[in-house]
């Protein structure tokens, strides 16, 4: 197998060769048919901050998509030749694809029972990649921690590679919608999903009783917006990890009984969930298709911020 390898900060990912992986128990082998690029993945290379989370060398990629070739003792309810989509989080044994075990930037890998999901039929493998972590993510700070349903007033800080899958949810889940993104493509983008109003800063909306302030951005300033504008006894949910701190007013948050909460990652069940509003063509998020070979330039592609929505990787079958 090959995969693009990661041995520290500031080092680029560099292609490697390696023995093809063996099933262990509890696991199963993958052959990958697509990978998506994060912008974490830009961080760890820039940042030393980021290298307790790895176990290097590793092969980055923690959004996989891929269809078994082995299974491992104990492993049941799949089989060989299913096309599966791989959470990143909650393995029992605490291993995460591209951080501690070889990930999705290689063209075969290995995930446990526990972080599968089947893929609906007739859902293409670059879809269901960029489900695992994007759609997923924001799937689970949308409705599993935000709350968000019919009627909810739901306002979105950021119409990034995140952002726009949790535009789309939270319009499909009957929510009436308000978007905070500086960016004209992206408010473009996000009316074309059907948010309701778009403005340059979530303070704009101050007057529309938000029940619920999602901050994909997670610029400091975006999260005190956030917190300054959602309605009294509101939530306010931050995903986003440009900046580590925010001010907070916290007299504010006490007077108007406010509820503030992070959001990580997702389960396998936000990956259902997600991959099912995929399939049934009411999720369509911008995807940008390159090729195994292409994932160096595309970290490089997302450092100079030119990606609009997600790269995936398609490999051949």
């Amino acid at each position: 197998m090959k995969g693009w390898e990661f041995t520290g900060t500031h080092i680029p990912l560099k292609i490697v060769e390696k023995p093809d992986p063996v099933a262990k128990p509890g696991y199963v082998v993958l052959k990958t048919l697509a990978g998506g690029l994060c912008h974490s993945d830009v961080s760890a290379l820039e940042h030393e901050s980021w290298m307790p989370s790895f176990n290097v060398p590793v092969i980055m990629g923690h959004e996989v998509c891929g269809r078994i070739v082995e299974i491992g003792e104990g492993v049941e309810g799949f089989e060989v030749g299913d096309v599966v989509a791989v959470c990143p989080l909650h393995a029992k044994d605490g291993t995460t694809p591209g951080y501690t075990r070889d990930g999705g930037y290689g063209t075969m890998t290995t995930a446990p029972v526990e972080q599968l999901v089947k893929v609906p039929e007739g859902l293409a493998p670059y879809k269901a990649a960029a489900a695992t972590d994007a759609g997923a993510t924001s799937y689970h700070a949308v409705c599993t921690v935000g709350g968000v349903k019919a009627g909810t007033k739901v306002g979105i800080i950021g119409v990034g590679g995140l952002g726009q899958f949790a535009v789309r949810i939270a319009v499909v889940k009957g929510a009436e919608v308000y978007v905070a993104t500086r960016k004209p493509a992206a408010q473009e983008l996000a009316l074309s999903l059907g948010a309701k109003e778009v403005k340059s800063s979530i303070t704009e909306f101050a007057d529309k009783n938000l029940d619920v302030i999602i901050d994909f951005a997670g610029g400091g300033q975006t999260t005190t917006d956030a917190v300054n504008t959602v309605a009294p006894f509101g939530k306010v949910v931050i995903v986003g990890m440009a900046k580590d701190y925010a001010e907070i007013n916290t007299m504010n948050m006490i007077m108007r009984e406010l509820t503030f909460a992070g959001s990580q990652g997702s389960t396998t069940d936000d990956l259902k969930d997600c991959l099912d509003l995929l399939a049934s063509g009411e999720l369509d998020p911008v995807l940008n298709i390159i090729s195994f070979e292409e994932i160096g330039e595309g970290i490089e592609r997302l450092t100079r911020g030119e990606v609009k929505g997600r790269l995936v990787a398609v490999y051949e079958e």
